[in-house]
């Protein structure tokens, strides 16, 4: 894995891969070119505007949007060639997507939710709760394992949503701003568990953030201004608190 001072040749060894990506909504270009790796077991930051097409971006990535050029690819197959079928089994078992508001099932407990994937998967329900379970209490949700999503708060929901990111071990995680409804504490115990996690299954990290503090825990950071990414360093403070976690 890089480190600040070792930056990953493009393109070499990547997990995920991404080559001048364009997507416009109607006469809107949210992606003009954009290009990024992401590694095995890295965690990176977008940072950026508003507007800046950071989402379009990890929607890209992690094949729920297909540009209207450029290419991504992922172990080795062109993700905008698959057909759906195979694009929603990849979300299912190599990708966990959080996206910014969380987007539980409202129908469902907390720990349904979490169950959920791992039961597509053809886990049995005794042990997809329990793994569940497991889950809801590494992000300190346990208590509200039977609550729907509306009885919950923001943040406890977007807790919820990252354990259900993480729970059937994906190979890269894909997180649309997963702090954005948490106070600053709360905000730093789920990063330590999402980061701590990721160190531990080498699970590549792909983290879109506009908070600084945040984006300090990432191995690597760059930048999407006017939809293309420009590279940059994420700070020291978040990587060095994970050190000490761990």
């Amino acid at each position: 894995m890089s480190t600040r001072d070792e930056q990953p040749l493009p393109g070499a060894g990547a997990l995920i891969s991404a080559r001048g990506l364009r997507k416009s909504y109607g006469r809107t270009e949210a992606l003009r070119g954009a290009s990024l790796d992401l590694h095995e077991g890295e965690i990176l930051a977008v940072t950026g505007a508003s507007g800046s097409g950071k989402s379009t971006l990890l929607h890209c990535l992690s094949g729920i949007v297909r540009p209207d050029e450029g290419t991504v690819t992922y172990g080795g197959e062109e993700l905008g060639g698959l057909p759906e079928g195979r694009l929603s089994e990849l979300r299912r078992r190599d990708f966990g997507v959080v996206f910014q508001f969380g987007q539980l099932i409202p129908e469902l407990t907390a720990l349904d939710n979490v169950a959920l994937p791992l039961l597509l998967a053809g886990t049995r329900r005794g042990e997809a709760n329990e793994r569940a379970g497991e889950w809801l209490e590494r992000f300190g949700v346990r208590g509200q394992a039977d609550l729907r999503p509306g009885g919950m708060s923001g943040g406890q929901s977007q807790r919820v949503a990252l354990a259900r990111a993480l729970v059937t071990g994906p190979r890269a995680v894909f997180a649309d701003e997963p702090t954005g409804a948490l106070d600053t504490l709360a905000g730093e115990q789920v990063m330590t568990a999402l980061v701590h996690t990721a160190r531990e299954s080498a699970t590549a990290v792909l983290l879109i953030t506009h908070d600084a503090q945040v984006a300090a825990y990432a191995d690597r950071e760059v930048g999407l201004r006017d939809g293309a990414v420009h590279s940059g360093s994420a700070q020291a403070a978040g990587q060095e608190a994970v050190r000490r976690e761990g």
